[in-house]
């Protein structure tokens, strides 16, 4: 997670991954400059096929810093080159998605799909604008968690996405800055601070900012937490029928007030998570803030973003209350050229044993069952992260997942909460009223429900 925004990774909330998002310059989607992204490459005849994949995060395929998964399946296929196009922000990466389905142009081989734009992507409007990867490609549906495929069948019954990780939540924390702070640094110790209670999260800041070391806070983003909080919330964005309900839904307002208490009350670095210009990626190498929001995925950000010289010092501790941030998908459109092949690609990057590869070099948590109890999560550790039992701590923060409802506006919505209010409450001193309002306008204007 990504994850916002969603990953960012996002982020939203309920199925996970968001997967890690890593500032690039690279195009929005695959192709940007080129209309037609997916041209023939030239499958007939042996020859070489590229295939490329539009992603929004650290998905960990990569051959640089992740598992190395493209030259892997390069290798067994010959006549397969692959080429990945990632972005940071998730909205523009939706939003820039949204319009080429429209025009079935421009389009990657293989688009990544975050939770939060799942239900738009499986409804009516958009649900034939994708292969049924149920039926192409041989993934073997049975082995993903059974919530993770409901989430991206359509009302006919077609699967359109193929779960890549999912979020369980913690919280990653820098531990020469607890110690400076004369708080405890044991992840256990640290984790009772706040067991139970966001509210306890919040007083552990206070405590914090009293002995804070210079120039540094105690979280990172207002937004961030937001996005925590609600993610560990069962009602979220959407009511039980899967409709839009955030106005009334108790999981937003506890979320709204949490955040909104961390802003007003200085305990946040006032940094958009996952901000194009990297001031939140250069955030961590500095070591600016001591705590972040950490689903699984969040892992794979802090290794790369603060860098080989704070291996180390960050550990991680159980949440005050267990959710699931992000969680992702691979999709495949329809109208490629080679929808075939890319379902295969697909079907193999999301296959329990790469699951696994992607976990051990990324931390990214899995969405297949078997992986998910293997011994391989189950026991493992992060090299970064020193002895901290990341894969103990994720898997059974995974084992109590239990997703809530989701509208086709929750990732539009989240947006709006977080971008356009929490955001202007901590970065411009927005009274938290007229916020909320600015948000309700908003979706009301944008959203037609």
């Amino acid at each position: 997670m990504h994850t916002s925004s969603s990953r960012r990774g996002r982020g939203r909330r309920t199925a996970i991954t968001a997967v890690a998002f890593i500032a690039t310059g690279t195009a929005l989607l695959t192709g940007c400059g080129d209309d037609d992204a997916s041209g023939d490459d030239g499958a007939a005849g042996g020859e070489t096929i590229t295939l490329r994949i539009g992603t929004f995060g650290s998905f960990g395929y990569d051959n640089t810093t992740g598992a190395k998964l493209y030259a892997e399946y390069e290798k067994a296929h010959p006549n397969i080159k692959i080429e990945e196009s990632n972005v940071a922000d998730g909205q523009k990466y939706w939003d820039t998605l949204k319009l080429r389905l429209s025009r079935d142009s421009g389009l990657a081989d293989i688009q990544a799909l975050e939770v939060g734009y799942i239900a738009e992507a499986t409804g009516t409007a958009m649900a034939d604008k994708w292969t049924d990867l149920g039926k192409t490609g041989g993934a073997d549906v049975g082995a993903f968690l059974d919530w993770k495929v409901k989430q991206a069948t359509t009302g006919d019954g077609k699967v359109i996405g193929l779960g890549t990780d999912i979020g369980p939540m913690a919280i990653c924390y820098n531990k020469d800055l607890f110690a400076k702070a004369k708080l405890p640094t044991d992840r256990a110790e640290v984790a009772k601070l706040w067991a139970g209670d966001w509210a306890k999260f919040i007083q552990t800041g206070e405590t914090y900012k009293k002995s804070a070391p210079e120039g540094t806070s105690f979280h990172d983003s207002a937004s961030g937490l937001f996005n925590a909080v609600i993610s560990s919330q069962p009602v979220q964005y959407a009511n039980t029928k899967g409709e839009l309900d955030y106005a009334n839904s108790p999981g937003v307002k506890k979320a709204w007030d949490t955040a909104v208490s961390a802003a007003k009350g200085g305990l946040t670095a006032k940094l958009r998570q996952f901000d194009e210009k990297g001031t939140w990626n250069a955030a961590f190498k500095n070591a600016k803030f001591a705590t972040v929001a950490c689903p699984s995925w969040m892992t794979g950000i802090i290794k790369e973003q603060a860098g080989p010289e704070n291996q180390g010092k960050w550990d991680i501790a159980a949440p005050p209350v267990a959710g699931n941030w992000g969680g992702s998908f691979l999709a495949v459109p329809k109208s490629g050229k080679h929808a075939k092949e890319a379902a295969e690609l697909a079907a193999w990057l999301t296959a329990p044993a790469q699951h696994a590869k992607v976990f051990g070099v990324n931390g990214n948590i899995p969405s297949s069952k078997d992986t998910l109890a293997s011994s391989a999560v189950q026991d493992a550790k992060l090299p970064y992260f020193g002895d901290t039992p990341v894969g103990k701590i994720y898997s059974e923060a995974a084992a109590g997942i239990t997703p809530a409802p989701i509208s086709r506006w929750d990732g539009q919505v989240k947006t709006f909460l977080t971008d356009n209010g929490i955001l202007d409450i901590e970065q411009r001193g927005t009274d938290p009223v007229k916020a909320w309002d600015n948000v309700k306008k908003l979706v009301d204007d944008k959203i037609d429900q």
